[in-house]
């Protein structure tokens, strides 16, 4: 007679974890997205938002962890994102092949190409002369120099001169720079505000420099102090900070041994 062995299927408890960017503990572990080299792990939901803040932002999108710089990777968070935050991140790759200079945006409204000027310095054209250039996806001729589409029979100074607006507009830009304290990056000629905080700030591009004086980080005595830089005045220094912490920590340890000594003393004196 044959024996017959019966199968026995025990489900083993998915492990929880704990999310540092939402704080919940009770996050199964298939619901983490781990990031890659550094493994740090946050849940799927927090990763999700952050990307998508970071990528409308035009941030960096490195590691979530406080002091991690690693970037995350497109391959890696690919299933996280919608459509319209693939196509934005696609775009952030490409642009991020192109040194900041070099790059040039197609003015056609219903097309803004981006396109590099060695790219359009490569693609010969018959219709191409001098700064006339063509699109290379929407084939849109357009001013190199002017960076508006193709003023035709018109040098580009005539067509400063019968066009103002965009010498006045860059005018009018700067002295809303200057009212706002608002800082150009050194390196890719972004503007960047700051209201407060840190002086070494990080630009999209990921060059950091100084607010105040737009010295290349570490290269200034203003360092890492922070300021109200609508009024310039020194809010404080880190090492201050730690300082007084330090103290606080100390006063509180040493109010908790006092009333240890004094619940002892009292008890003894009972006996």
């Amino acid at each position: 007679m044959e024996g017959k062995v019966s199968e026995v299927r025990i489900d083993m408890p998915i492990p929880k974890e704990t999310c540092s960017i939402c704080i919940d503990d009770n996050i199964s572990a298939i619901q983490m997205f781990s990031v890659d080299i550094c493994g740090h792990r946050f849940c799927s939901e927090c990763v999700k938002r952050y990307i998508e803040a970071k990528l409308l932002e035009g941030n960096r999108l490195t590691c979530p962890h406080d002091g991690c710089h690693l970037e995350l990777r497109y391959q890696s968070c690919v299933n996280l994102l919608t459509d319209e935050l693939k196509k934005i991140w696609k775009q952030r790759i490409i642009e991020e092949l192109i040194p900041v200079m070099e790059r040039v945006y197609c003015p056609n409204p219903r097309c803004s190409a981006l396109m590099s000027v060695k790219e359009l310095s490569i693609i010969k054209s018959t219709e191409e002369s001098g700064v006339r250039k063509l699109c290379v996806k929407c084939r849109e001729p357009f001013c190199i120099n002017c960076k508006v589409t193709w003023h035709k029979n018109i040098s580009c100074d005539n067509y400063k001169i019968l066009h103002p607006n965009s010498v006045a507009n860059d005018s009018k830009l700067e002295a809303l720079a200057n009212k706002n304290m608002w800082r150009q990056c050194t390196k890719c000629q972004n503007m960047i505000e700051l209201s407060e905080g840190c002086a070494t700030v990080q630009c999209r591009c990921g060059h950091s420099f100084c607010y105040r004086c737009g010295a290349n980080a570490g290269c200034c005595p203003h360092g890492h102090n922070f300021y109200d830089l609508r009024t310039g005045r020194l809010l404080y220094r880190p090492w201050c900070a730690a300082l007084w912490t330090l103290v606080l920590l100390v006063v509180t340890v040493a109010g908790i041994v006092a009333s240890v000594v004094f619940i002892i003393l009292h008890f003894v004196r009972k006996k």
